[in-house]
């Protein structure tokens, strides 16, 4: 008789694995809401118990967050813009409506780049080393001496660069929302001979308040992402520099797929 193999065959290991890491996900779905509601928690009602959030940690991570942002967002911003109306005539001039360029250009810039391009540098920057800070004090056994000293981990790590997200991802994505228009003019207006005034006045025209909103709650959503995606992957860092490097390189990933995701969702669901 042939002997029962001992190891499971490859239809049990696939689903063992795809079992293991749903579970793995939905976990972490359930603590990044857990955080968010904590965090309003410390917000709204720290103050009850004397543990406000701080607002020194709050401006410092907007600081760093929004302030220090801005030359490379309005950098990319513009550049996108720019390509989009260079694109965008050349396409128009086969059928004679290049005139028309500045409705499509003020849509898909208000409603979808500069919220989409301001969410990935963001999470490439800040995403990113909020995730490598929590998986370095994490490794550093820091946030279980905070909980030691009777210190909340998540109104003092998580709290402050949510906030700051909320507030600075949509200002960043404003701005972006002028440096982009503001340049792809300057090009219209080389390339057509539409003045300034004239393209000024046709933006204002073709968009409305929705579309600005619609681009603002995007960029807040994922400022929420941005946060708690860098929190979750810092705080399951497990080894030393190793998984602190993976985590760091998890947590930009999954920003981007999550805000990426994010966006056709919206686009979806506002179209229908």
């Amino acid at each position: 008789m042939s002997e029962t193999p001992s190891t499971p065959s490859g239809i049990f290991r696939f689903l063992d694995k795809t079992g293991r890491t749903t579970v793995a996900g939905i976990e972490e779905v359930g603590n990044g809401g857990l955080m968010v509601l904590e965090s309003l928690y410390w917000l709204f009602l720290g103050f009850r118990v004397k543990q406000p959030v701080r607002l020194n940690a709050v401006i410092q991570q907007m600081t760093e967050i929004g302030i220090s942002a801005i030359p490379i967002i309005a950098l990319l911003a513009g550049s996108i813009s720019t390509t989009l109306a260079i694109q965008g005539i050349y396409t128009l001039r086969i059928f004679g409506a290049e005139g028309h360029v500045t409705a499509g250009l003020a849509f898909i810039v208000v409603r979808e780049f500069a919220p989409m391009i301001t969410g990935i540098l963001v999470a490439g920057r800040s995403g990113s080393a909020l995730a490598a800070r929590i998986g370095t004090m994490k490794i550093n056994q820091e946030i279980d001496a905070l909980k030691v000293m009777g210190i909340n981990p998540v109104r003092f790590l998580v709290a402050p660069p949510l906030i700051a997200m909320l507030i600075m991802v949509p200002c960043l994505s404003m701005m972006s929302n002028v440096v982009g228009l503001f340049l792809a003019g300057i090009y219209i207006n080389f390339e057509l001979g539409i003045s300034l005034a004239a393209y000024l006045d046709q933006i204002i025209d073709i968009l409305k308040v929705e579309d600005v909103l619609q681009g603002l709650g995007k960029s807040a959503i994922y400022a929420i992402e941005i946060a708690v995606i860098g929190v979750v992957n810092g705080a399951s860092v497990r080894g030393g520099a190793e998984g602190v490097g993976k985590a760091t390189t998890r947590s930009v990933v999954q920003s981007i797929s999550a805000i990426i995701i994010t966006a056709m969702v919206v686009v979806i669901l506002t179209t229908l």
